[in-house]
């Protein structure tokens, strides 16, 4: 367990990585307890939170660096000594602000103070910095000579290349590309505009006014794009005027086009973004369930439903693939947003990226078993959607094709949207680069 308490930028970048690896803990969860705890101000969070996701989005790279200066194998190191150096290359390579003797100096005291090195590891540790340093100050650093393009960019942009393949091979290698790195950015900050309590002008003079430096998406009407901030302690949170929620979940609920007085099932509702903003299209009338299979996750849906007023919200403990006897045939609406490989969302969580392939592999049998069982809930020439925040085919348009071809009762909805347009075959990848949003694939089918 970690003991010590992080006090500076660098501390609490080092600390976050240090739970990551140890406890198995989410990079945003553990950056924002450690930032908490060392009570930083917004300018040394900022720094903490760079230098954090910095590394884990570039460790691949950082480590190939280390690789050609250090005279030890890595995998002989103490896992704390690695991180501790990950976060020296990065500022040496890929950080331009911070002065290479202000990177080499505080990796060392992090390695001597918090790796457990003795200090024959520590002279070894600043030996192995220098040298980065120098070749960086010359313009030595080795080149990324890979035989190609997958191994490429899994190597500049540090993700696995069983993944880069996959994105070159459905997507080609231009937009393979842009998708990682952007996957290496720092997302913005997404609020959705509660339109029931107020107007996005309105929301953004008041964001605003609470020095949040915010703009209007270009094509998503109650979407407003933040540098950052902590928005959930805003007066303007807490009415409920805004929630958190990226434009990609925005579209789905828009093409599910919830209406007044429907019945809508949301099968895996958790956390309650999409449920709230079912509600909000429907003008809080009507009846919308929401399942999950968790019940600490229904009680966030339930919080959020209260904080923006919104009660015609019930949640349900269920397994989203068991069929429930009370649904079938009465959904006007049914959303299965299952749960996938999150590769969309690789920005927001650096570390999805390093799922294993073989870990994936099971996913397309639960997620076709749950549209099994939502499309069961949907009533005559109701509306069935399918959702996901990855990008991969056999997790996307595969499961759609296959269950159209087994159901002859629904088929492909085409559908519009200033965000992506027309979509004559009933089908979206949403892609950060093309979009301003997460990856994200929305199928929209009916029920004949």
């Amino acid at each position: 367990m970690i003991k010590k308490r992080p006090a500076a930028p660098r501390e609490v970048a080092a600390f976050t990585l240090f739970s990551i690896r140890e406890e198995g803990a989410w990079s945003d969860g553990a950056l924002h307890h450690y930032i908490s705890r060392a009570g930083l101000d917004s300018r040394d969070a900022a720094l903490a939170s760079r230098l954090a996701f910095g590394v884990l989005q570039n460790r691949t790279l950082c480590e190939f660096y280390l690789k050609k200066f250090s005279s030890v194998r890595l995998s002989r190191l103490l896992p704390r000594v690695r991180d501790c150096l990950d976060l020296g290359v990065y500022q040496l390579t890929m950080l331009d602000r911070i002065p290479a003797h202000a990177a080499v100096s505080e990796t060392v005291s992090l390695i001597r103070n918090y790796a457990h090195a003795n200090e024959r590891t520590v002279k070894y540790a600043n030996g192995v910095l220098r040298a980065i340093a120098r070749a960086v100050e010359d313009g030595s650093l080795p080149v990324l000579d890979c035989p190609t393009k997958a191994a490429y960019l899994a190597l500049r942009y540090s993700h696995p290349e069983w993944l880069t393949q996959a994105l070159c091979d459905e997507f080609g290698e231009k937009a393979a590309s842009s998708i990682c790195a952007l996957d290496n950015e720092t997302a913005p900050l997404c609020l959705r505009v509660n339109l029931l309590k107020t107007t996005r002008e309105k929301a953004l003079d008041a964001l605003r006014a609470e020095g949040l430096s915010c703009a209007p998406h270009s094509k998503i009407e109650n979407l407003i794009l933040c540098d950052g901030g902590n928005v959930a302690a805003l007066p303007i949170f807490e009415r409920g005027e805004v929630t958190v929620q990226d434009g990609a979940s925005i579209v789905c609920v828009d093409a599910l086009s919830p209406r007044p007085g429907e019945l809508v099932v949301d099968l895996c509702g958790a956390p309650g973004g999409k449920t709230c903003y079912i509600a909000e299209k429907m003008g809080n009338r009507g009846h919308v369930i929401a399942g999950d299979l968790y019940g600490h996750k229904l009680e966030r849906i339930r919080a959020a439903a209260e904080r923006l007023c919104l009660n015609i919200i019930e949640t349900r403990l269920a397994d989203a693939s068991t069929f429930q006897p009370d649904l079938e045939g009465r959904a006007d609406r049914v959303l299965c947003d299952v749960p996938c490989s999150g590769l969309g969302v690789i920005r927001k969580k650096p570390e999805i990226r390093w799922k294993s392939e073989e870990s994936l592999q099971g996913l397309p049998a639960i997620q076709s078993a749950i549209l099994e069982t939502g499309c069961r809930y949907v009533k005559p020439g109701g509306t069935l959607v399918y959702s996901t925040c990855t990008v991969l085919r056999r997790e996307n348009l595969d499961i759609v094709e296959n269950f159209l071809e087994n159901h002859p009762e629904f088929t492909a909805e085409p559908f519009t949207h200033p965000a992506t347009g027309e979509n004559p075959e009933g089908h979206i990848t949403l892609l950060p680069h093309l979009h301003q949003t997460d990856g994200f694939f929305i199928a929209k089918l009916r029920r004949m």
